[in-house]
């Protein structure tokens, strides 16, 4: 048996380098690094819960302006295609509204006053506006001279007489709407006076050329804005065209 003296001549000499200094260095490196933490966890390992989170947290709510002689119920299809594609009904909300009246003086204040309630009411700092027809000019308006530029992210017309058309002719004797959409109205005049797309927002339109309400038919596009021609498709036809739709919700995911 060897002694305890004797057994610890039999231990083999420490590494040079293994000095008593060196080994209380690399215990104290060793205490001082940080264990790994769950909260950093890498963005692939999100639950599909936090993923579906994170992109509605991303997204601004949809305000959809129903166009001329019209009412809310005309966008059952692009809802139901908004919905298949995540959004919720706190998100999509349709402005109704007199569509007899005046752009400049009556609608476009009331659909800023309806914008500024979807904001406080979803807590967005910016909505997304969504337009047929008669529609894109009430919402052109208020984005241009409404101070709607800071409050639209997205602006969308489709099929929008944004250069008026010559079928309002037939009833704007007694309509103040027909004679703001009419060719060279003080409406379409002041629009596209300076720039058609100002401001920060992102804008699109979609047209056909066998709309037979916007006549011409490049009424619909403006300069600056992304213009999409959808083929040949009737007025109303927009609303329901899974093209058109799947064209707006890629360029309201843009």
């Amino acid at each position: 048996m060897l002694t305890a003296r004797q057994g610890l001549r039999a231990l083999p000499p420490l590494p040079a380098l293994l000095t008593l200094p060196v080994v209380l260095a690399l215990l104290t490196l060793c205490l001082a690094l940080p264990a790994a933490s769950p909260a950093q966890a890498s963005p692939a390992q999100a639950s599909p819960a936090q993923a579906s989170a994170a992109r509605a947290a991303s997204r601004n709510p949809v305000v959809l302006v129903h166009g001329y002689n019209a009412d809310p119920g005309v966008w059952g299809a692009l809802r139901a295609d908004l919905r298949a594609a995540g959004y919720t009904d706190a998100e999509l909300f349709s402005f109704g509204y007199d569509t007899h009246r005046s752009v400049n003086e009556v609608l476009a204040g009331r659909l800023g006053a309806y914008v500024d309630q979807v904001r406080r009411e979803t807590g967005a700092a910016e909505v997304d506006v969504v337009s047929h027809s008669f529609g894109s000019l009430v919402s052109r308006w208020y984005v241009k001279f409404g101070g709607g530029a800071a409050a639209v992210d997205h602006w969308v017309s489709l099929a929008g007489p944004n250069r008026g058309t010559s079928t309002a002719w037939a009833c704007a004797l007694w309509d103040q709407a027909c004679r703001d959409m009419t060719p060279g109205s003080y409406v379409v005049k002041n629009l596209n006076s300076g720039d058609e797309t100002p401001g920060a927002v992102k804008y699109a339109t979609f047209w056909s050329h066998c709309d037979e309400v916007v006549n011409p038919d490049d009424s619909v596009p403006l300069n600056g804005a992304t213009n999409t021609p959808v083929g040949c498709l009737e007025h109303n036809d927009l609303l329901g065209d899974d093209g058109t739709s799947a064209g707006v919700r890629a360029f309201l995911g843009s």
